[in-house]
Order: C-alpha cells, then structure tokens, then sequence
C-alpha cells in the first residue's frame, strides 16, 4: 500500500489526513526501520508493507469507533506503537497511555513520540497484570487496545480491569476471532465485560481477514483480576 492508497482508502472511511499528518507516519517509517536495526521491533520492513500491515491495519479500529473526541486509550503490549500510535497521529485530541513489558520498546516509543511531536502521550514500562492493579490506572480509561497480543481469553483478563464503566475494550485480531471469542466469552463476562459487536473486513490489496472485537465494561472487575504476572496466559479462564 503506496502513501497515495493509504491516503486514499482513509479518506473513503472519512479520514482526511493533513500534510503533517502524512509527514508524521513517513517519520514514524523513518524512525522505525532505524531502531529497527538495533532491536527487533518488526518483522516487517518494507515500506508499503508497513503502511497496509501497521498503520493501515491500526487505523482500521476507527472505522468502526468515534475518536473524534478527547477520549483516554490505554495500549495493552504495544510493541512498536500499534494500534495507538496511528490511531494518535490520524485523531490528536485522543490521550494515549502505552503499557509494555519490554524496556527497550519504551525507550524506542519515548523517543518517537519525541520526534512526532505527539503530545498526551505516556509509557509505561510495567506488566500488564501489575500496571491494572494500580489504583490511577484501574477502571479509568475509555477505551483500552490490543493488537494480536494474546487470545481472547487472556487478552480481556489484562485489559477489561482497565476499561472504565460504559468504557470499551478494543481486540484487534485477524482471523480465528470468533472461535477465540466463543472460548473468551466466560472471561469476558466475568470481569465485567459484554461483547458490543465483530466488524469483520479484508484488509485491502493482500485481502487477509480482519476482525475488530468490541466488548463493552457494563459492570466493575473483581479485585482478584489480573492475578499473577503470567498466570493468565497459563490458565486462561476459559
């Protein structure tokens, strides 16, 4: 995907994307492919390959989202940034909290959000079980992410205790989702989660399946969510 698909197929989604904003992902590219040379932040190096399998592919969850507002997003594992750092750039009023287990990755984000100029943009070096154990994070965001982290199971363990009442919990996930939601869905419903709905889509030019998972916070986590550092992904609550 070219920068003129790119801009192209966001705008028939209705996202208009400015000079700085295009100026802002080609430096992202930039930076990326640079650190990328010292630590393994992707796979995936190729110019329109990142802008159809990153960045369009991170975009995609506002298709089906409003963040035209001033809303908080919290990224759960957001490895080199994504979804939130595209979802950033493409909606600036949004403030974004990134939480990642690897040091590295947030040193790496630090310095990209330095070079892009985002403002209300913050990382975490934490777990995600400790960090939603944390009396100013639990229960405060409004929308909380994950890309292709984990399955569902343990994806809302990590996430939903972060999801503010009438918040949402966004999954980002490319095929499978619906066999991973029907063996997530006790998890969901007991941390206080209720499924809002499953936009299925082709990603563009390589047509491979897309799904954005979208669970609504209709009640309070229990305190004992997240347990352990780990034992989620052991023993899924499935």
């Amino acid at each position: 995907m070219n920068i003129e698909q790119f801009t192209e197929q966001l705008k028939n989604k209705g996202i208009e994307l400015s000079a700085r904003q295009l100026e802002q992902f080609e430096l992202y590219y930039k930076i990326l492919v640079e650190w990328n040379e010292k630590m393994n932040l992707t796979a995936i190096t190729d110019h329109d390959e990142v802008y159809l399998k990153h960045f369009y592919d991170s975009v995609s969850a506002a298709f089906f989202l409003d963040l035209s507002q001033p809303l908080s997003l919290c990224d759960v594992g957001a490895g080199a940034g994504f979804p939130s750092i595209p979802l950033k750039i493409c909606f600036p009023e949004i403030k974004v909290t990134i939480v990642d287990s690897l040091k590295k990755r947030i040193t790496f984000l630090h310095e990209l959000a330095k070079e892009l100029k985002l403002d209300d943009t913050f990382f975490y070096h934490d777990r995600a079980e400790t960090f939603a154990k944390k009396e100013e994070f639990r229960e405060q965001f409004d929308i909380v992410t994950a890309r292709a982290v984990a399955r569902m199971s343990v994806l809302a363990e990590l996430c939903l205790p972060l999801v503010k009442e009438g918040g949402l919990f966004v999954a980002l996930k490319a095929a499978n989702a619906k066999e991973e939601l029907a063996a997530g869905e006790k998890a969901v419903k007991l941390l206080g989660g209720k499924l809002a709905d499953i936009h299925s889509f082709q990603l563009p030019i390589e047509e491979s399946e897309r799904n954005i998972v979208i669970v609504e916070k209709v009640k309070k986590t229990p305190k004992k969510y997240p347990r352990k550092p780990g034992t989620p992904n052991k023993l899924p609550l499935e």
